[in-house]
C-alpha cells in the first residue's frame, strides 16, 4: 500500500515538483524493494547496502553447486579473512541425476543458512538449462531463435509448461531459505546482453524476467529475494545492457559482470546512471579490482564477487591478501558490524540534510569548532554568527552530503554569498568564487539524473561585515528557487 501511494505521488509530481514532499517521496521510491511484500530480513539487507554505498566494497566469493564452500574456504586460508558475500549456484550443468541435484541444492541451502547466521550475505546464481532438457552445460549455452524463445513465455505451450516446472523446482530450495529467514540476492538469467546462453540477446528477455518475478513473488510467496539484474560489461560481443533492463520496479541491484580487468569508468557511469541511484555491484569478476585505483573514481560499487576458481587463476596470493585487508574492502566481520549499526536505524538509512562543519578561521583548517546537520543552504546571518560557538567574522563552513533531483536534465546551480563560496557536484567544481564579495550571484551547470544521489560539497567563508550564503537551482522543468531540504541527504 505504501509503495502504491508513493507511485501515485510520483505520477502526479508535475503538479508540485518544487514541494519538499516530492523530493523525499521520489528517493524513497527508488530505494523501495522491487517486491512490495519483502520480508524484514531482506529489507534490512537492502538498507545496509544503501547505507554502505560509497563507503567501501563488500568482498564476495562464488562457489559451484557441486562444492558449495570450496573457494570461500580457500580464500579464508589465503587471506585470513572471510569474504562478506558468499555466492552460491542452483543451476545443474554436469548431467547429475535428480537425486544428486537435490542433495547438492540441499547442501547449498544448509551452507547459506550457516553463512547468514555467521553474519554474511547470501547471493545465488542460476545457470538454467533450456527447460525440458537434461542438466548439462550444452543445454545452458545452447542457442535458440527469438520465435522459439517466445514459446517458453506463451501459456499453454509445451515449452511454457516445462519452464514453469523448472521454476517450481528451484522455488523449493529458495522456499527453504525463506522459511529460515535468510535473505537472498537472487541473480537469475545473467549476462543476457551476450549470446552465449539460451536467454541471451532475446528481444523479449524482459518477459522472461517478469514471468519468474511474478511466479516467485505472487505464486510461491518468496518474499526473501532481492532481485539482481546482472548484464555483462559492454564489449564487442555484447549489446548495451540498457536494452535488456526490466526497469527499477522489478530490480533491486544492478550488477555488472566484468572480466579481463576491464574496469572502465564508462561501464561504471552508465550502470549508475541507468539505476538512477539504485545499488550497483560487480556481479562477477576474475581479476580483483584495485581499491587504490578505483576507490575514488568508482566508489559506488556495493560489492564484488570473484567467480569460483578464477580467484587463483587470475590473482596471486599477494594480490588476494592485499585486497581482503584493504581498508576500503569489507570482510564478513566488518560487514556484520556495519549491518548491526543499520539495524538500530530501522528504515532511516538515508537521513535528510547536509553535514555542516564550522571553523573559527577562514581557511577550513584544524578541527571544526561546531558540527551539525543543516536542512539546506539558505542562511543570512547578517552581522551575527551561525552559533555562539562561532565568531562573528572570519569563519568558514564546509557542507557535505548528497543531492537528488526530480528530472534528468541540465541544472543551473546558483550561489549568492557574502563572501567566498565554492560548489562541487560529483567531484566537479562548478562554482569557484573564493574571494571577498558582497552578495554576488554566481552560477554553474551540471547534468543531474532523476533519483540519483549526487555527491555535493559546498565551502563558504565570511571575512567581515554581513554574512550570507544561499544555494538555488533551475532547469528546463524546475523553476528557479531555493534547493529544498528534501533534496539533500547526509553523507
Amino acid at each position: 500500500m505504501e509503495q502504491r501511494n508513493l507511485r501515485n505521488l510520483v505520477d502526479s509530481a508535475s503538479r508540485f515538483v518544487s514541494d519538499v514532499q516530492w523530493q523525499i517521496a521520489y528517493r524513497k521510491l527508488q530505494m523501495a524493494p522491487a517486491d512490495s511484500e519483502t520480508v524484514s530480513s531482506a529489507q534490512k539487507l537492502l538498507n545496509t547496502l544503501y547505507f554502505l554505498q560509497g563507503k567501501g566494497w563488500i568482498s564476495g566469493q562464488h562457489d559451484y553447486l557441486e562444492s558449495a564452500d570450496e573457494f570461500n574456504g580457500k580464500l579464508k586460508n589465503t587471506s585470513g579473512q572471510y569474504a562478506a558475500l558468499h555466492g552460491y549456484e542452483l543451476g545443474a550443468i554436469n548431467n547429475q541425476t535428480a537425486a544428486q541435484i537435490d542433495n547438492q541444492r540441499d547442501w547449498v541451502v544448509s551452507s547459506a543458512i550457516r553463512w547468514y547466521k555467521a553474519g554474511g550475505i547470501v547471493t545465488i546464481s542460476y545457470h538454467a538449462q533450456l527447460p525440458g532438457t537434461a542438466p548439462a552445460w550444452t543445454n545452458v549455452s545452447t542457442s535458440i531463435s527469438n520465435a522459439d524463445f517466445d514459446k517458453y513465455l506463451t501459456p499453454g505451450t509445451t515449452q511454457y509448461n516445462a519452464l514453469i516446472a523448472d521454476l517450481d523446482k528451484i522455488a523449493l530450495s529458495l522456499k527453504k531459505l525463506n522459511d529460515a529467514g535468510v535473505p537472498v540476492l537472487w541473480r537469475p538469467y545473467h549476462e543476457m546482453n551476450g549470446g552465449w546462453f539460451w536467454w541471451g540477446k532475446k528481444s523479449n528477455y524482459v518477459g522472461l524476467w517478469n514471468l519468474m518475478f511474478d511466479r516467485f513473488t505472487s505464486y510461491h510467496k518468496l518474499h526473501n529475494l532481492l532481485w539482481v539484474w546482472s548484464p555483462n560489461a559492454k564489449n564487442q560481443g555484447c549489446d548495451e545492457p540498457a536494452e535488456y533492463y526490466p526497469s527499477g520496479d522489478k530490480v533491486d541491484v544492478l550488477a555488472l559482470d566484468i572480466y579481463d580487468g576491464d574496469f572502465k569508468g564508462s561501464h561504471y557511469d552508465s550502470l549508475w546512471d541507468l539505476g538512477r541511484g539504485k545499488v550497483i555491484a560487480i556481479g562477477e569478476n576474475g581479476e580483483l579490482p584495485s581499491p587504490a585505483l578505483l576507490s575514488k573514481s568508482q566508489p559506488k560499487w556495493s560489492y564484488q564477487m570473484t567467480w569460483g576458481k578464477l580467484l587463483y587463476e587470475k590473482n596471486s596470493d599477494a594480490v588476494i591478501r592485499a585486497f581482503m585487508n584493504d581498508s576500503f574492502v569489507f570482510t564478513r566481520e566488518e560487514y556484520a558490524a556495519e549491518a548491526a549499526i543499520v539495524a538500530t536505524k530501522g528504515d532511516s538509512v538515508l537521513q535528510s540534510g547536509l553535514w555542516g562543519q564550522y571553523y573559527n578561521n577562514m581557511t577550513l583548517s584544524g578541527a571544526p569548532a561546531l558540527t551539525r546537520t543543516d536542512a539546506n543552504i539558505q542562511f543570512s546571518w547578517k552581522q551575527g554568527s551561525p552559533d555562539p560557538a562561532i565568531r562573528v567574522d572570519a569563519f568558514s563552513v564546509r557542507w557535505s552530503g548528497k543531492l537528488t533531483a526530480a528530472y534528468s536534465e541540465t541544472y543551473t546551480i546558483y550561489s549568492s554569498s557574502d563572501d567566498g563560496v565554492r560548489v562541487w557536484i560529483d567531484g566537479g567544481l562548478i562554482i569557484d568564487s573564493w574571494v571577498n564579495q558582497s552578495g554576488q550571484e554566481r552560477k554553474g551547470s551540471v547534468n543531474l539524473i532523476a533519483g540519483k544521489l549526487h555527491e555535493i560539497k559546498v565551502e563558504y567563508y565570511e571575512n567581515e561585515g554581513d554574512a550570507r550564503v544561499v544555494l538555488q537551482w533551475e532547469s528546463p522543468s524546475q523553476p528557479k528557487g531555493i534547493i529544498p531540504a528534501g533534496a539533500f541527504y547526509l553523507p
